[in-house]
């Protein structure tokens, strides 16, 4: 009988974290979940900040429910950051993503290096809050945290140093600092030093499936297990769920869907066209030494707020109800760009969506359904624009899509998808970030030779559902008037 490994995955996303035992023979993955807890910002003064004591807590909780474990990895967003000082302390809490210090930071980024340098030397989409833009607003503001930092640790490399004292950044959450040169996978300490960052910020890289060390004794004695390896997954949770795509070949795409959709190819090394530049894709490290070229889009995140505020007018609807709602909306009715900028952190997204709908000439959904409805329609829409482009870019035809992730279970989304972008999508695993951190521990750990065989596992561990596209037409009727919304 094959030996088999109790691996450990903390997958933390921008809502909610999950401790997942995965029970490892060599042929498949069994994922138990261990522990859930709730991921939730905090405001103070002007300033929206993630709590990560509580976190840390959580998952110390997370290790003590699974039992004893061969190993652990850590997987979270990317960009986002801590700041430590020459103690090893922690300087304050780190900044969320969707904080808005970072406004108005880019153009003055630009007018030190211009956007098309900054682009041929890091390949990353432009976002406000990206790495690089979040340091320049320290450094705008004079802040003190700064000047005290000596080591800059993202969100999962903060949570690995919490387990180990170990500090380090691994590569694919780096990726998406806009420091990093993609070609050489290493840092631009000369796109640092032009923008006047401290150069001791960036520190050690390590690849995915690298063993960090083994946990704190403090943290052993706390939860009970023995001096098990930490082994760095692919921290990006998008490079881990894209390690987990149960695809042979090379001509498919992937969505990893959640409160946002990540859309884009692998690809062998990183594209850093004009084109590239033009679409503003982004470049990420990939696990395998692939490289992930692909486009953020605001994904079910349109969706998850139109709830939040609905609840909070007195009207609770399960996402099922939603759902069922939006299926029976009128099709095609209207449509926004899901990216635009008033729907990062709107008041009310219900009012935000309608007044998108007016500002562009459309009738507004006057119902939940067909609030719903425009969001789905248009995400589909997004990323058929998106999966055009990249397949400009690479020159090659994506022949399916793969959505794996959480959205993955929204059928009437999958469905959607399927008939914008004209070809079948495969719909699952669920849990594809997980089930990646854990097959690159077992990489780690010798367990598995590489990442096509992770995918050959999650292939015999999991089950997928396939959505037919249909309607083409009226699809490509609805796609000309939407791309004319997005400017």
């Amino acid at each position: 009988m094959a030996t088999v490994r109790r691996l450990l995955a903390i997958d933390l996303g921008a809502e909610s974290g999950r401790a997942v035992l995965g029970n490892f023979d060599g042929d498949k993955l069994d994922l138990q979940v261990v522990h859930r807890f709730a991921n939730t910002p905090v405001r103070v003064l002007d300033g929206l900040y993630w709590d990560v004591l509580s976190l840390h807590r959580e998952m110390v909780h997370g290790l003590r429910q699974a039992g004893p474990v061969d190993s652990i990895g850590v997987d979270t967003w990317g960009v986002d950051f801590a700041l430590l000082g020459r103690n090893g302390e922690l300087l304050g809490n780190p900044r969320h993503y969707r904080d808005p210090h970072t406004e108005g930071v880019m153009d003055a980024a630009f007018a030190t290096v211009p956007r098309a340098e900054i682009y041929r030397r890091t390949g990353l989409q432009f976002m406000r809050f990206n790495s690089l833009f979040q340091l320049l607003a320290l450094k705008r503001d004079r802040s003190p945290l700064l000047d005290a930092a000596t080591h800059l640790l993202f969100m999962p490399d903060l949570f690995h140093y919490f387990l180990t004292g170990i500090k380090v950044n691994e590569y694919t959450d780096a990726s998406t600092s806009q420091l990093l040169d993609p070609r050489t996978r290493t840092w631009d300490h000369d796109l640092a030093a032009r923008f006047g960052l401290p150069p001791q910020l960036l520190g050690t890289l390590v690849q995915p499936g690298t063993v960090l060390g083994p946990l704190r004794a403090s943290v052993c004695q706390e939860t009970g297990q023995g001096g098990v390896p930490v082994v760095a997954p692919g921290t990006h949770d998008t490079a881990s769920a894209v390690a987990a795509v149960p695809a042979k070949g090379g001509s498919w795409a992937y969505i990893s869907s959640g409160t946002w959709s990540l859309v884009g190819v692998e690809t062998a090394t990183p594209v850093l066209t004009e084109a590239a530049l033009g679409y503003n894709f982004t470049n990420e490290g990939g696990v395998g030494g692939t490289t992930r070229l692909l486009k953020n889009v605001m994904g079910l995140w349109l969706v998850q707020e139109c709830k939040r505020a609905w609840e909070r007018a007195g009207e609770s609807r399960t996402y099922d109800e939603l759902a069922r709602l939006a299926a029976e909306a009128e099709p095609f009715a209207a449509h926004v760009n899901p990216d635009d900028e008033g729907f990062i952190l709107p008041a009310s997204m219900p009012e935000a969506i309608v007044a998108f709908c007016r500002r562009t000439g459309q009738k507004p959904p006057d119902t939940a359904g067909g609030v719903v409805r425009c969001a789905l329609e248009s995400l589909a829409l997004k990323y058929r624009w998106v999966l055009e482009k990249a397949e400009e870019l690479t020159g090659q035809r994506r022949e399916v899509i793969h959505v794996v992730g959480g959205g993955c279970q929204n059928a009437l989304l999958c469905q959607l998808t399927a008939d914008a972008c004209n070809r079948p999508v495969v719909a699952g695993p669920v849990e594809a970030t997980a089930m990646g951190n854990l097959l690159v521990q077992a990489i780690g750990l010798k367990l598995l030779g590489s990442v096509a065989d992770g995918r050959e596992v999650v292939a015999r561990s999991s089950e997928t559902r396939t959505y037919t596209p249909r309607e083409a037409g009226r699809w490509d009727e609805a796609y000309g008037r939407f791309v004319k919304l997005l400017g």
